[in-house]
């Protein structure tokens, strides 16, 4: 057994090398430039777009509205990596990695507004009237070459399937009933029990179902964790420009050192740009293909339109959530401090022990409540991706029920056994699923341009332009 262990684990270390993550990123660079940078100089338009009431309607034909898709989507991606794997990153590489991530998830911007406007181009519907969509079907229904397009989607697919047992069950269910343990001593089994019959409650209705308990869980859950985090920086406000100093410095800096109160952390600036950006992929998911699977389910008149709005979902995981959780770890001074054992804090019990170093008990208790809701969101998200990428498999209707009911037995056994072999096996079929995503973003690139185009011509700029004249107009008014 420990000869596959290692075996995996070198493949993990392969697949998530710097290769993948020079291709993730080097693929958003290249998107960003082809789209003439419109995610960023559209970021504004993106984000009035989400909190708009145009993105509670149902404009367009398909499943769910506009913001019930991204909060699915929130739901998938905003996990243990917002909590856990910020903590990691800073530790592997210090607190510069924080700069990387927010570096990739910049990038990330137009990877996901590519690969999420490419499948509400290129969805379609299922024989019970569903919409379906994502990379499988993308490539399939957009490469000239249909051969190597249905060899790409059905790896795609199949790669969604396992990541969806490994990465978004089996893997969340681990971490909530170890937090759970940790905190309140409730038995791993009682978790995994109850995790099992709330999600069979959630998943047995479909995506309405799912989106429906995203909507409110997403909102609700950021919300109780950014408060806290805000509580653990201002309450240690006068570290703050010190912290922000420490983590651009150690962004760019050859060799260099941070610690907390108990122990130091020597790292180089390439260890923060691989700790960063691989952990920024891992938590944003950009160039995955996750997103694109819930963002086909979305109602909506123009590919753009759900493009934008899906985009901000790189925004919210990785510049607001992962942020408040590095800059409370940065504000906290607890870098670097070592555990009873003698190893230096990693993961969440690093960032439990900067919460609790400014909230006390409560600290702990709000990050293991936090963790355990941001890993069931991820949970009902991620079996929705699965499901789709199964339709796309099997054609027959009863296969996505068994799965349902698979998925959520599935998540009592996560609960209660060693995980260690299936998080690295999570992260192998995680990563491979970039692959042909990868691949068809580049060879469809101009057809994201061409919508994108269009929906600016259409769209963006009228409404710019109304919005300059109704700014006109008050002016005159108060005037």
């Amino acid at each position: 057994m420990s000869k596959i262990t290692n075996l995996l684990e070198r493949i993990d270390g392969a697949v998530w090398g710097p290769v993948m993550v020079t291709a993730l990123i080097g693929t958003g660079i290249f998107l960003m430039f082809r789209l003439h940078f419109l995610p960023w100089r559209n970021l504004g338009y993106a984000l009035r777009s989400v909190f708009g009431e145009d993105s509670h309607k149902k404009n367009g034909s398909g499943d769910i509205t506009p913001f019930a898709a991204l909060m699915t989507t929130l739901a998938a991606t905003i996990g243990t990596g917002n909590i856990a794997g910020v903590a990691t990153a800073m530790v592997m590489g210090g607190p510069g990695a924080l700069v990387w991530m927010w570096i990739s998830a910049m990038v990330g911007l137009a990877t996901k507004y590519t690969e999420c406007t490419l499948a509400v181009r290129f969805r379609e519907r299922d024989q019970n009237g569903e919409m379906c969509g994502g990379p499988m079907y993308t490539i399939k229904n957009g490469f000239r070459c249909k051969k190597l397009g249905m060899v790409l989607a059905a790896l795609f697919a199949v790669f969604t399937v396992l990541a969806s047992f490994g990465i978004g069950d089996l893997t969340q269910a681990n971490s909530i009933s170890s937090a759970i343990y940790g905190t309140f001593h409730i038995p791993t089994w009682i978790t995994g029990l109850v995790i099992t019959i709330l999600a069979f409650v959630v998943l047995v209705g479909g995506i309405q179902s799912i989106s429906k308990v995203s909507s409110i869980l997403v909102p609700a859950m950021a919300v109780l964790y950014m408060m806290a985090g805000f509580a653990c920086i201002f309450s240690r406000i006068q570290n703050v420009p010190a912290g922000l100093a420490q983590i651009f410095h150690m962004a760019f800096t050859a060799r260099a050192a941070a610690g907390g109160v108990g122990g130091t952390i020597v790292v180089t600036m390439m260890n923060a740009m691989r700790a960063g950006c691989s952990r920024g992929v891992f938590s944003n998911e950009a160039g995955l293909g996750s997103a694109a699977i819930t963002s086909a389910a979305a109602t909506t008149d123009y590919p753009a339109r759900q493009g934008y709005i899906s985009m901000t979902g790189a925004f919210f995981d990785t510049i607001v959530v992962c942020t408040v959780t590095g800059l409370s770890i940065a504000a906290s001074g607890v870098l670097g401090t070592k555990g009873p054992d003698g190893h230096v804090l990693n993961g969440v019990e690093l960032t439990m022990q900067a919460f609790q170093s400014v909230l006390g008990p409560m600290g702990a208790w709000i990050v293991a409540i936090s963790l355990t809701l941001f890993a069931f969101s991820t949970i009902i998200g991620w079996e929705y991706m699965g499901e789709v990428a199964l339709k796309f498999l099997v054609k027959n209707p009863s296969a996505s029920y068994v799965y349902r009911v698979l998925f959520a037995f599935m998540s009592l056994i996560g609960s209660t056994v060693e995980m260690q072999l299936v998080w690295t096996l999570s992260d192998i079929t995680n990563a491979l699923m970039a692959i042909p995503n990868l691949i068809s973003l580049l060879a469809l690139s101009g057809v994201a341009v061409k919508e994108t185009v269009i929906y600016q011509k259409k769209v963006v700029v009228p409404e710019r332009e109304a919005r300059r004249v109704r700014r006109k107009q008050k002016c005159v008014q108060n005037t």
